[in-house]
């Protein structure tokens, strides 16, 4: 029975083995499955929340509602689609490929690195999602084209280059100093402002929240309801 118990259950355990240090990179992509089906059913039953929290092992209490939080925050931003949107759903690069473009910012510019990927994962779903945003940025950091006319070196749908100017923009608008101001001027919401943070935070408290992360998939909230679009997807 899914309900409020089988929730708090799921989260409990898969938000612990998350973060064990003994858990093999293959479990990661089950692990990030299984927790982003969690979250989106409480999304869809906001009224479970006070119960699942009440019962979640306190390791792992304020990650959940970090989490919850961020999720909000996100919906309250983008709202619900009229259509399914014009985007092509492909493969992201490999975790440790797209750690390694996060550290080289985080060494040019001093971003901590769980801020892009933060970012990311907002963005594109740390680069799933291949198409404009209804505002007409693009690549996988979501650059609108005179932002990236001035911050932007090589190609805006290149995942290393597209990372590597989200790392120059934000220091360029006061981070790493006030993070708050440089990511509001990336996207100047502050719902957006604090789901990046509320992401981020897992990933400082533990790197291993990445790799749950990077394997959440694609859906987009539309008007009659949220549609998953898989990878090959192309709209």
């Amino acid at each position: 029975m899914v309900d409020a118990a089988y929730v708090a259950a799921e989260l409990g355990g898969v938000e612990q083995g998350i973060r064990l240090p003994d858990t093999p990179a293959q479990e990661y992509l089950s692990l990030g499955r299984r927790q982003q089906s969690a979250y989106h059913l409480l999304a869809a039953h906001p009224d479970w929340i006070p119960a699942v929290l009440n019962a979640l092992p306190a390791s792992v209490r304020s990650a959940v509602q970090a989490n919850i939080s961020a999720a909000q925050q996100i919906d309250d931003l983008n709202g619900a689609s009229a259509a399914l949107p014009h985007w092509r759903i492909i493969a992201p690069p490999a975790p440790d490929v797209l750690l390694g473009y996060y550290s080289e910012a985080q060494q040019a510019d001093g971003i901590a690195w769980q801020y892009l990927a933060a970012i990311n994962l907002i963005e594109t779903n740390m680069g799933r999602i291949q198409g404009l945003s209804s505002a007409g940025a693009q690549g996988p950091m979501q650059f609108m084209p005179a932002t990236w006319a001035s911050y932007g070196r090589g190609d805006v749908n290149n995942p290393h280059d597209a990372i590597l100017a989200a790392g120059r923009y934000l220091q360029a608008h006061g981070a790493p100093s006030n993070m708050t101001r440089a990511i509001y001027a990336y996207n100047p919401s502050m719902l957006y402002v604090r789901a990046v943070q509320l992401y981020a935070q897992q990933m400082f408290v533990s790197e291993r929240a990445f790799l749950a992360y990077y394997n959440w998939e694609v859906y987009v909230q539309t008007k009659t309801g949220e549609v998953l679009l898989p990878e090959g997807f192309s709209g």
